[in-house]
């Protein structure tokens, strides 16, 4: 009888978990999955690669925008009997504005066009066999908040048809403008950082998509002008600021080390092919954190570096610690330090032999410097932004009293001591002040692009921070090409822009169809170490869904979920599969890793929360994960898996 009793119980408690399992798995939802840009480029690729013999020169495909992220670029197609050598004319409103090129012999035509107007009907001279054809692009009108210049002025015997490209620090779009401030190019994804041109002609800029707040990307990606994305390199530290091409093909990039605690102070080097890290510098084995503090310093962004040069003729790398006001030059092969430029105010004795001694009358330091290069000759050419002028509050200078500067400084080695050979910028005064960004690039000898990228004013003042830590009334960034000393070019843009670079639409560029890749790995997400123990009844999450305003997207390589929470909310986000469960803290921070944000929350903010994200990478994870989220000690299923 008792066995009968027992064999009913099992059968019954069998039932029920059925259908609660049933039940549960007819509510769970799968996490949304976000549109992976590489799949969706390659989509658009075989459309109109799927019947190209059907367009000839009389009747060609004609695409506008191809790739959907490049508005002002487009693609003709058509075959021809015969090798032909066509030339492209996209027409300007003088001669610095007209671009032209002649692609090389083909009988299968996909020529990349670049340089259109922004809502216009552009006529497109298409010229083959010394006929000319008139191909009709219309483009799309700019967006709303799209940064025009304020002004331009442009000594046009001086200049080419190159464009200005600007990667913007506050609003506005990476974009590019001619001589006459027309917009030529831009970008509608969101790319900061840097904007450099590879030596096989196609751009290097950043991730789109961020790692860690408040502006570390995944990686680097790789495109064309069309903006056809050729390679995704992710790392476990991200990148900012700087990345350097080194004559191996290799990427050196300014990356970080979060499990430390710091931030800005490793460099990693890329293997260009496999997107694997195959050398780490971490500043922290070359110099001690607390060493020649600037008023910018924190413990835990004490570096701060900007900037990462690589010299093969010396073999060793200089980078920018605007935090320490000093440029730090290592041999590569070593990691030893070879040198220091910067005041060497508030570094200990054991340090001094690394700096320079000054000669000249006109002599002055750099502070809080970016972008530094190493000229043909040797020299080291930099940003001076000038913060402050000092290491001591007591003598630093006021923002409206100062000035920002490009300046070159000749080293010698051997008798340690450095000269100032030439500068730009002290002049101006604080309209061109910029107390953060900024950059200077060497064009050729005697020839130079520089950017105040950060002025912003308040009621007339200048601010001595960056504009995001601020308020401010206006904002401007200033270009100007030097050439023998003389401005051969000036434009001002009403935003804050982080670089510039000068440079042709059609380079040596080779545009191929295919597939881009993503390579490297942002590696294993850290688990919190707390026990996680599910059970089916958890709580409801409808509720505190609706009030935290908690959402869940699925990447190519990783979950997201991001909620507003206020700095007193303990959350975790769990994930369970029956036979692993994993447990990832969210931290509710201004400054999980911030740079230049500090970790003050405003009243608002203390009672309607901030908007924080986690980010959970599928490396390390396997099948299907139901999620939880456990808030102030209860747990909340949230009805929603993930299948890594």
């Amino acid at each position: 009888m008792k066995t009968k009793t027992k064999f009913i119980l099992v059968i019954l408690l069998s039932c029920i978990c059925s259908i609660l399992i049933y039940e549960r798995v007819d509510r769970v939802k799968e996490v949304k999955i976000e549109e992976d840009i590489l799949t969706t480029q390659e989509n658009i690729e075989n459309e109109f690669l799927a019947d190209t013999s059907s367009y000839t020169i009389d009747n060609p495909k004609v695409i506008v925008n191809p790739y959907g992220i490049s508005p002002l670029t487009g693609l003709i197609i058509f075959e021809t009997k015969d090798l032909t050598t066509p030339t492209v004319t996209i027409p300007g409103v003088d001669e610095n504005s007209t671009i032209t090129h002649t692609f090389t012999p083909n009988k299968k035509h996909i020529l990349p066009i670049y340089g259109l107007y922004p809502d216009k009907d552009n006529e497109v001279i298409l010229t083959v066999n010394n006929k000319d054809y008139v191909i009709h692009m219309q483009t799309e009108a700019l967006p709303e908040d799209f940064i025009m210049p304020t002004s331009v002025d442009a000594d046009k015997k001086e200049l080419g048809n190159e464009l200005y490209f600007v990667t913007p620090s506050s609003t506005g779009y990476t974009a590019a403008y001619d001589v006459n401030g027309d917009v030529r190019w831009y970008l509608t994804e969101n790319f900061i950082w840097d904007i450099k041109c590879l030596d096989n002609g196609n751009l290097l800029l950043s991730s789109n998509r961020l790692i860690n707040p408040p502006y570390y990307t995944t990686g680097l990606i790789e495109m064309n002008f069309l903006g056809k994305i050729y390679f995704e390199y992710t790392m476990p530290g991200g990148y900012h600021h700087d990345v350097y091409e080194m004559e191996n093909g290799n990427f050196l990039v300014a990356s970080d080390s979060f499990e430390d605690g710091t931030v800005e102070d490793t460099i990693v080097e890329i293997d260009r092919t496999t997107g694997e890290i195959v050398k780490t510098i971490d500043l922290k084995d070359i110099i001690d954190t607390e060493e020649g503090q600037s008023l910018n310093w924190t413990d835990y962004d004490w570096f701060h570096n900007n900037a990462v040069w690589y010299d093969k003729n010396t073999n060793s790398i200089t980078l920018s610690g605007r935090h320490q006001d000093a440029l730090v030059n290592i041999d590569y092969s070593t990691n030893e330090l070879n040198w220091i430029i910067g005041s060497p105010d508030k570094w200990s004795k054991k340090y001094q032999k690394y700096f320079f001694k000054p000669i000249g009358d006109d002599f002055e330091w750099q502070w809080a410097q970016h972008a530094v290069s190493i000229l043909p000759n040797g020299n080291v050419m930099v940003f001076d932004n000038g913060n402050n002028r000092s290491k001591d509050e007591e003598t630093s200078v006021n923002a409206n009293d100062n000035y920002s500067r490009a300046v070159i400084y000749e080293i010698n080695n051997q008798d340690k001591t450095i000269k100032q050979v030439w500068s730009y910028g002290k002049e101006r005064g604080t309209k061109f002040y910029s107390p953060y960004i900024s950059d200077v690039d060497y064009l050729d000898e005697n020839h130079y692009l520089i950017l105040s990228g950060g002025h912003a004013s308040k009621d007339g003042e200048s601010l001595n921070v960056p504009a995001g830590m601020g308020e401010y009334d206006t904002l401007d960034s200033t270009i100007v090409e030097v050439k023998d000393d003389d401005e051969i070019f000036e434009m001002h843009l009403p935003t804050n822009n982080y670089r510039v670079a000068k440079l042709s639409l059609y380079n040596n560029a080779i545009y191929t169809t295919g597939r881009g890749s993503r390579l490297g790995s942002m590696g294993k997400t850290e688990e919190d170490g707390k026990k996680a123990y599910i059970y089916t009844f958890a709580k409801k999450f409808d509720e505190i869904e609706k009030e935290k305003n908690i959402t869940f997207s699925e990447e190519p390589d990783r979950l997201v979920v991001s909620g507003k929470f206020i700095k007193s909310d303990e959350v975790d986000i769990i994930l369970d599969n029956v036979f692993d469960t994993k447990s990832y803290h969210l931290k509710v921070s201004k400054k999980p890793y911030t740079a230049m944000c500090v970790d003050v929350f405003n009243k608002e903010e203390e009672k309607n929360g901030i908007n924080v994200t986690k980010y959970i990478n599928k490396e390390g994870l396997s099948g299907k994960y139901y999620i939880y989220m456990r808030i102030n000690g209860k747990l909340y299923d949230t009805n929603k898996y993930i299948i890594f």
